[in-house]
C-alpha cells in the first residue's frame, strides 16, 4: 500500500488500556436512514453500435458514394477502385450472366459496383476481379459462398461491407491476392469458415490496407508470403488495423518476407499462436490487445532459407504499447530494431491506446455493417 513511509505493521502498534463505559451510559438509538436523498444512479447503458463506430478512422469515408477511393490508412492508401467509373448496379444473385456481380468484375473499365438486392450468391469457381473496381457492399447484405474473390495481376481494388462464408475446395481463400497485385483494400468485411485461408497475399502483391474486418470460425487465417522460394515476396507491404480475430485458430497474420504494419487489432483467444514470423519478414505491432485463452503464445518464430542465402533466418516483430490480457505470453523477438518504421513509407495513421474502449469498438464495429449506402455525388 502506497510508497515509502506507508507501510503498516501490527509488530509496532501502539498499545492502549480498555477502558469500560460509564454505568449510566446508554446507546445512542439508531436513527432509520435517511431516505431524502435519491438511490444512486443505474450504470450508463453500453455504447449503441454506431458510437462504438465513431471510435473507429474513416468518419468521412461514408459521406458520399465514393468518397471511399484514396482513403485507405498505411500502404494501400493509394488504391482509388473504381473512383473514375461508371455504377454498375448488381441486381440478381445468380453466380452469371447480365446484372450479376461476376459479370461486373470481368469488364475491363473501372467500375464502382453497388447492389440492388441482398442475399447469398453461391460462386462455383473463383470470381475474378480486374482492375479499377470497387465492390460496395454498403445498404444491402451480400454473403459469397463456395468459392471466394481472385484479385490476379490487377491494381486498384476496394472490397468494402461483403460477407465471405463456407468456401469449399483445395486451395479456396475468400480473398486470394496473387500474383503481381497492387493497391488494394479490403475494409469492413466479415470472413469464416474456408477450407484454405480467409485472405492470403503472395506471389509480390504488395500496397494493401486490411482494415476493420472480422475473423471467425477459421484455422489458417491470413497468409502473407507464399513460401521460402519465392524471394520476390521481399517487395511485400500489408497494413493491418481496427480488425477482430475472433477465436480464429493461428496465422493472424503468417508472414514470410514482407513488412507488415499491426495497429488497434484485437486478436482473442487463439488456437495455437497470434502472430507468426518467418524468414526475413518483419512485423511491427502497434496498440493492439492479445487476449488469451488456453493457448498463451503470442508470438511464434519460423526459421527457413532462401535460395539465394547461404544461411537460413527467421523474422522479427517490434511491438509498441501492446496490450497482453489473461497471461498472454509476448514471446517478443530478440532483435526489434531491425524492424522498419511506419513513418518511413506513410505520415499518419489512426490509433488510439489499446484499451477497453478499443476492445469494445473493434469487437462491437469490424466486419460487414448494416449502413446506409451514401448518394453518388457524381451523378
Amino acid at each position: 500500500m502506497g510508497g515509502r513511509g506507508s507501510r503498516h505493521s501490527n509488530n509496532g502498534a501502539a498499545r492502549f488500556p480498555a477502558v469500560s463505559p460509564p454505568e449510566n451510559h446508554r446507546p445512542a438509538p439508531l436513527r432509520p436512514p435517511n431516505l431524502s436523498h435519491p438511490p444512486a444512479a443505474p450504470p450508463p447503458p453500453p455504447p449503441r453500435k454506431d458510437q462504438m463506430a465513431a471510435l473507429l478512422p474513416y468518419a468521412s469515408a461514408d459521406q458520399c458514394l465514393r468518397s471511399l477511393a484514396g482513403k485507405a490508412e498505411g500502404f494501400g492508401r493509394f488504391a482509388i477502385g473504381g473512383l473514375h467509373g461508371a455504377v454498375y448496379r448488381v441486381t440478381t444473385l445468380a453466380d452469371d450472366g447480365h446484372g450479376s456481380l461476376r459479370e461486373g468484375c470481368r469488364r475491363r473499365e473501372p467500375l464502382w459496383i453497388v447492389f440492388e438486392v441482398s442475399g447469398t450468391i453461391h460462386l462455383s469457381s473463383y470470381l475474378r476481379v480486374s482492375s479499377y473496381k470497387t465492390i460496395d457492399g454498403r445498404g444491402h447484405r451480400v454473403k459469397l459462398t463456395g468459392k471466394g474473390l481472385q484479385l490476379k495481376e490487377c491494381e486498384h481494388i476496394i472490397i468494402c461491407n461483403l460477407e465471405f462464408e463456407s468456401g469449399r475446395g483445395h486451395d479456396v481463400d475468400g480473398i486470394q491476392i496473387k500474383p503481381n497485385s497492387m493497391h488494394i483494400w479490403i475494409d469492413r468485411c466479415s470472413l469464416r469458415d474456408y477450407d484454405d485461408g480467409l485472405i492470403d497475399i503472395t506471389r509480390q502483391s504488395t500496397d494493401i490496407t486490411i482494415s476493420r474486418c472480422h475473423f471467425s470460425m477459421h484455422d489458417k487465417t491470413m497468409l502473407i508470403g507464399a513460401d521460402s522460394s519465392h524471394t520476390g515476396d521481399r517487395c511485400i507491404r500489408v497494413t493491418i488495423h481496427h480488425c477482430f480475430f475472433d477465436g480464429t485458430r493461428q496465422r493472424h497474420p503468417r508472414v514470410r518476407f514482407g513488412k507488415v504494419h499491426l495497429y488497434n487489432n484485437y486478436t482473442r483467444d487463439w488456437g495455437i499462436y497470434a502472430v507468426c514470423a518467418s524468414l526475413e519478414s518483419q512485423i511491427l505491432s502497434q496498440s493492439n490487445i492479445y487476449e488469451a485463452g488456453q493457448k498463451k503464445m503470442v508470438s511464434w518464430y519460423i526459421t527457413e532459407k532462401a535460395p539465394d542465402r547461404e544461411e537460413a533466418d527467421t523474422g522479427c516483430i517490434r511491438s509498441e504499447g501492446d496490450v497482453f490480457l489473461k497471461g498472454a505470453d509476448a514471446c517478443l523477438s530478440r532483435n526489434p530494431g531491425a524492424v522498419f518504421r511506419a513513418e518511413e513509407f506513410y505520415s499518419s495513421w489512426t490509433m488510439g491506446p489499446a484499451g477497453e474502449a478499443l476492445r469494445k469498438a473493434v469487437s462491437s464495429a469490424a466486419g460487414w455493417q448494416r449502413i446506409q449506402r451514401p448518394l453518388d455525388s457524381q451523378k
